[in-house]
């Protein structure tokens, strides 16, 4: 047999294996993603509330108590936001709805006298066309809203879930990292608590990094609406916000729902001028922000983050697009640690950004404490528990 076949069909049995065992990775994703989701959600949450836990610890507080405390302070301020937001999406509906009609008849009008000249009978027949596609599928729009409250029902699910994950996490995650490190070998478990660590640190950076450029696009996005007089500004900022957490194209898109309210509610020059600012804030968020504080958080290519992004939403939908990037950091920052040949200088990088956040909270006195303060020697020795 000719060695390229033999080397050719060597690396194609391989290869398949490879492919075999993604493909059997994203179908167990696929089907517990009842139980996936909520841990990795919780996993994020657990990121952004470790160092004020941590904080209050420093200050004396019990670590149950400032468990507790942290939670529920979190859930106060976003069910206060969302219900702020609420109020006044439901005080600017009916003016939207006015000036909504008000845009549609202008376009027939236009589209009747200006340059296009069709006639009446045209745009009432397409009408009828539109009311008669709705009544077509209003069956399947009845079997939709029938499955209303299954889908209601698996929220509450999830949300119960990843809140008693959470506080686990919070709590104790440090014996539960330990834990679950001792099923690696015993020569490399050092590196790997480590690497988790490390990966951890990244991902503390990637929220404080994503929360502080959600923010600058709300507000950059959401004064321009309100100087503009465009209805539901505050509204549209949060939605700006909440649409941020999905690096490159979450702001992107929720700013072009900006562009549409404005055009049907204050015309063509309004639009254009939301345009513009929207444009100019993702060049703000692109070119200096994410350079300057997620680049360093997370340290992937735009294509890399593209791409998880697209798997992540293929896999699990928004949920899946929202932790794809979070999800590819820490790989990057835990895989880069375990190839190193020293494990410190990728550390040290990270370090920079105040990831020096253990994987899970950790007292002063526990193994995963002390294991950080081991010299890189010391890293190579096989641990002793």
């Amino acid at each position: 047999m000719h060695p390229l076949v033999r080397v050719g069909a060597e690396w194609t049995w391989r290869l398949l294996v490879i492919f075999a065992g993604i493909i059997t990775f994203c179908y167990m994703v696929a089907r517990l993603d009842i139980v996936i989701i909520p841990l990795g959600l919780a996993l994020l949450a657990s990121a952004m509330l470790v160092p004020i836990v941590d904080w209050m610890q420093r200050r004396g507080v019990p670590r149950a108590a400032g468990v507790v405390i942290a939670i529920i302070a979190s859930i106060g301020v976003v069910a206060g936001i969302m219900t702020f937001v609420v109020e006044q999406f439901i005080e600017g509906l009916p003016a939207l709805g006015d000036q909504f009609t008000t845009s549609i008849k202008s376009v027939q009008e236009w589209m009747a006298d200006g340059p296009l000249h069709i006639s009446q009978d045209q745009i009432d027949q397409a009408s009828e066309n539109l009311v008669k596609v709705i009544q077509d599928n209003q069956a399947a729009v009845t079997s939709g809203a029938l499955t209303t409250a299954t889908v209601i029902g698996e929220i509450f699910t999830g949300a119960a879930l990843t809140l008693f994950i959470l506080i686990f996490f919070l709590y104790g995650g440090d014996q539960i990292w330990e834990f679950v490190t001792r099923l690696a070998p015993t020569a490399a478990r050092r590196r790997i608590r480590l690497a988790g660590s490390q990966g951890f640190g990244s991902l503390v950076g990637y929220v404080r990094a994503t929360v502080a450029v959600a923010a600058a696009d709300a507000i950059g996005i959401g004064a321009g609406l309100a100087i503009l007089g465009v209805p539901l500004a505050l509204p549209l900022a949060s939605l700006v916000f909440i649409g941020a957490f999905i690096p490159i194209i979450g702001a992107f898109l929720t700013g072009f729902v900006a562009v549409f309210i404005a055009l049907v509610t204050k015309g063509l020059l309004t639009a254009l001028i939301t345009l513009g600012i929207v444009v100019a804030v993702m060049q703000l968020e692109g070119h200096v922000l994410q350079p300057l504080l997620l680049g360093r958080a997370v340290r992937l290519h735009p294509l890399a983050v593209v791409l998880a992004i697209t798997v992540g939403i293929l896999l699990a939908g928004i949920v899946g697009g929202l932790l794809a990037v979070p999800i590819v950091a820490v790989l990057n920052t835990a895989i880069r640690s375990l190839l190193a040949e020293d494990p410190d200088e990728v550390y040290e990088q990270l370090e920079e950004n105040d990831p020096s956040k253990p994987l899970f909270p950790a007292t002063a006195d526990s193994p995963h404490a002390r294991n950080r303060e081991l010299d890189p020697g010391s890293l190579k020795k096989p641990d002793d528990d």
